[in-house]
């Protein structure tokens, strides 16, 4: 509103000014521009020139004057432009079978681990808060919105949180439905949402919708796909085809990581945000300093113009010849 008012005024008074200056110019003009009485023709826009420089400043000085100043920390991230990863990890029994890994000696949970860790490695985490929900026959949030990586490697660390749960099927829906509640307020394309299963028991129905916060969905299955192993009287082992329905109808991606870790075209993509142009990251303050620049450019590039190019009849007084009185 200030700057709305300065920016009247400052064209208002302009334009006064530039109305006198017209009548000065009129009366001089056989001086200053010779018999034709007038200058360049680009030179006529000359007032609208000033107009616009003023009313730049106008705009540009009381928003400075306005606006809390602006602290930049060097590799600080805003608040407001952080990203968020939410790790929804299956932590039922069967994740605790050995046949896991290149090797297939290792539990599905550590291999959950070193998958993981290698994506810690590979994404500018100083971007990045963490939160972990884990997931069996329903879910809990262990962490959430952390910068702390040490604490999400101890909950990756083999911890027995089955045990927090009743016995029970899985349900890795729960753990996704957790997952949306805690992304909803959070801004819009600034979340990944990683679950980490062996889809060894997936429901027929109940897949939640992902709200707008949620960028990417990254399915990563861990466990032998072929051979299995028995627990509570069935084979279990990872169900590829199921986790990749899963990732498919949440829009994602589906990584086999009983061997290889992630790819990097795979954290490019999920890395990768909507891409904002320069003009929409601008906020009003910086829109003020380019509206302050270019008024100073204008006004001090104009007096040279006007007097190098604004006449179109240049007169020029001959020297007078030697021995001349």
């Amino acid at each position: 509103m200030v700057a709305a008012i300065c920016t009247s005024i400052a064209l208002a008074l302009t334009l006064l000014a530039e109305l006198l200056q017209r009548q000065r110019c009129r009366a001089l003009g056989a001086l200053a521009f010779g018999q034709g009485r007038k200058p360049a023709l680009w030179a006529r826009s000359a007032p609208l020139w000033r107009m616009l420089a003023a009313g730049l400043l106008g705009f540009g000085l009381p928003v400075l004057l306005t606006t809390p100043p602006k602290v930049h920390k060097i590799g600080a991230i805003p608040e407001g432009e952080l990203n968020h990863l939410v790790l929804v990890l299956d932590v039922s029994p069967s994740m605790r079978l050995l046949d896991a890994g290149p090797t297939q000696q290792q539990s599905r949970m550590h291999r959950a681990r070193e998958v993981m860790e290698s994506f810690f490695r590979r994404v500018p985490l100083d971007q990045y808060r963490i939160s972990v929900i884990a997931t069996y026959n329903g879910a809990k949030p262990v962490v959430v919105d952390t910068k702390d990586l040490d604490v999400v490697r101890n909950i990756l660390g083999d911890l027995p949180m089955h045990f927090a749960f009743p016995v029970g099927p899985t349900d890795i829906f729960a753990g996704l439905r957790e997952a949306a509640k805690i992304a909803e307020p959070w801004r819009t394309a600034s979340t990944v949402v990683a679950l980490v299963s062996d889809g060894d028991s997936v429901p027929a129905m109940g897949m939640p919708k992902m709200p707008a916060a949620v960028r990417k969905v990254l399915v990563v299955g861990i466990g032998d796909p072929t051979t299995g192993r028995f627990i509570d009287g069935r084979q279990s082992r990872q169900d590829r085809s199921t986790l990749r329905q899963v990732a498919l109808r949440l829009g994602g991606i589906y990584h086999d990581g009983n061997e290889h870790h992630l790819t990097s075209d795979t954290l490019l993509m999920l890395s990768s945000q909507p891409g904002e142009t320069v003009f929409e990251k601008l906020t009003l303050r910086e829109y003020a300093l380019l509206a302050i620049g270019l008024a100073a450019l204008i006004l001090s590039l104009l007096p040279f113009l006007l007097h190098q190019f604004g006449n179109r009849s240049r007169h020029f007084v001959r020297p007078a010849a030697k021995g001349a009185c």
